[in-house]
């Protein structure tokens, strides 16, 4: 591996002129996509539909991603022809893959693959690992989605130089950050978190993940890392975000051991804060229920207008697999 390859709810764990990738989906490209479902799925037609579109498979993690996202219209609504798409699981942690520290091998190949037979071009997967990147690669098991040598890349940032400084509109905590070049120059993102317990805010999912793709996340814990996370989705937009829920870390995160349950579920849709909103409700975390709202970053999120938090505005269209 090459040096340029080598390279956290308002839980308390305790009691935009951004990136816009040239062919951003808008939030209604989930519910046109509707009339692609089978007809057993079209219960919730597009005219009963509100807000951003929640796609939500249980059962067999071999089927789970092609599952979850033909609810929302198939990976071909956000995928293109000839498109470099970059791909951000979270394999920062060189943890017992089985704790759900790390996104699951197994659920990263499921979306490679959805990706290069929507006819994309060139996949790259991509983190900042915490821990040397070596183990994180071994430990995750993350080779196994490099389906297609030719096709398909493992990039683990770890150099200044492959990142680029970025301004943050109307920023308060945030006045710049610098990102991986990498996603900059894709034309698309799609965000692959695993669901899980954090020290810092209580729960990572797909907002928190996002702290992988830039330079200085270590001086996001000297400020209302909340806020800071919250203002990083103004820059950072993914055009669909995937949550592996297949073993949740509900407890004990971010790099484990804690409490593990195992839901065999993903969770998948275009506005990230509702992604967010909807998986906290799918366990309990430190033995507690919570809501969207009660995740400081969420609400921060959804404060900035950034998404939806409240579920009773979605629509969330479930199949068992």
């Amino acid at each position: 591996m090459s040096s340029e390859q080598s390279g956290t709810l308002l839980i308390d764990p305790r009691s935009v002129s951004g990136i816009s990738r040239r062919d951003f989906l808008k939030l209604g490209a989930g519910i046109i996509a509707a009339s692609l479902l089978p007809k057993s799925l079209l219960a919730q037609t597009e005219e009963n539909a509100c807000g951003p579109v929640i796609g939500v498979a249980r059962g067999d993690t071999t089927l789970l991603v092609r599952a979850a996202t033909d609810l929302i219209g198939g990976i071909g609504q956000y995928v293109g022809n000839g498109e470099t798409v970059v791909i951000k699981p979270n394999i920062s942690f060189a943890a017992n893959r089985e704790c759900g520290a790390t996104t699951s091998a197994g659920i990263a190949r499921q979306v490679v693959e959805l990706c290069l037979e929507a006819g994309a071009a060139k996949v790259i997967i991509v983190d900042y690992p915490l821990a040397d990147a070596k183990m994180c690669i071994e430990q995750s098991g993350i080779e196994e989605a490099l389906v297609d040598k030719k096709k398909v890349s493992l990039l683990m940032l770890s150099q200044e130089r492959q990142f680029a400084e970025q301004e943050v509109p109307n920023g308060f905590e945030l006045k710049t950050v610098s990102v991986a070049k990498v996603v900059l120059q894709a034309d698309k993102l799609i965000n692959l978190p695993t669901a899980k317990s954090h020290s810092a805010t209580g729960i990572s999912l797909g907002l928190k993940n996002l702290m992988g793709l830039i330079w200085e996340r270590s001086s996001m814990h000297q400020m209302d890392l909340h806020r800071a996370i919250a203002e990083l989705a103004t820059v950072i937009r993914p055009n669909l975000t995937i949550v592996d829920a297949t073993r949740v870390l509900t407890s004990g995160g971010p790099g484990g051991p804690g409490k593990t349950v195992e839901l065999n579920t993903v969770v998948c849709g275009t506005d990230v804060v509702a992604v967010d909103s909807y998986t906290v409700g799918l366990t309990e975390w430190y033995n507690k229920s919570f809501t969207g709202r009660n995740v400081k970053y969420l609400a921060a999120a959804a404060e900035l207008g950034l998404g939806e938090i409240d579920t009773d505005k979605m629509t969330i269209r479930e199949t068992e697999v």
